[in-house]
């Protein structure tokens, strides 16, 4: 048997829905969409713009408020009824979730191993530690040569295996990446999506 098929979900969402506005200004985003995603697993969400898939990872990300629905995260209820169980959702992403956007935001005033360790050190790591673990993760990610430079003098491939490497920081069970590849070319967006199949299965 497969990992995903013994293993509970690391997200399961139960009939979340997500509305803007009131009255007739009222948009639904979400519509009681329901969803389960296994260790291992790499899930694509599709369709065009506006159709509520940045709403939904906002709402996995605990960022975003649902209108109602359930979640859980990593076998933790933290939304029941459209309510968070929970007080501390900044903790609950640092200690979780990493997030990987459509553009890299690396602070642009700290050098790449900066921008990755800075990560840990918000989540309490020393500074030894933090860059270590950040020295670790741009070798793994083949971005190690690079890891002194400033985000102004890093490709656009080299930023985002960067970014990759911050979201991995903390070792999150759950990675989310809005548009990750939407700012490269073709070919860093193929090797950009062949290393976060590739941290799906190792990290």
């Amino acid at each position: 048997m497969t990992q995903s098929a013994v293993a509970p979900p690391l997200v399961r969402i139960e009939r979340i829905s997500k509305h803007f506005g009131e009255g007739e200004a009222r948009v639904d985003a979400l519509r009681e969409v329901s969803l389960d995603v296994y260790p291992g697993q790499v899930v694509a969400l599709l369709g065009p713009s506006g159709s509520g898939k940045t709403t939904l990872l906002n709402i996995i990300g605990c960022i975003l408020d649902p209108s109602s629905g359930a979640m859980e995260l990593d076998g933790e209820r933290v939304i029941e009824q459209g309510r968070w169980l929970r007080t501390n959702l900044r903790q609950l992403r640092l200690d979780k979730i990493g997030f990987i956007f459509q553009f890299h935001n690396l602070i642009p005033f700290l050098d790449a191993t900066d921008n990755v360790s800075l990560v840990l050190q918000l989540a309490g790591a020393s500074a030894a530690s933090a860059r270590s673990r950040a020295i670790e993760l741009l070798e793994y990610l083949e971005v190690g040569h690079r890891r002194a430079a400033m985000p102004a003098k890093l490709s656009g491939g080299e930023a985002q295996r960067v970014a990759i490497a911050r979201a991995l920081a903390n070792r999150p069970r759950i990675i989310l990446a809005d548009e990750p590849t939407a700012a490269l070319d073709s070919k860093r967006a193929g090797i950009v999506m062949d290393l976060l199949r590739k941290v799906a299965v190792e990290q």
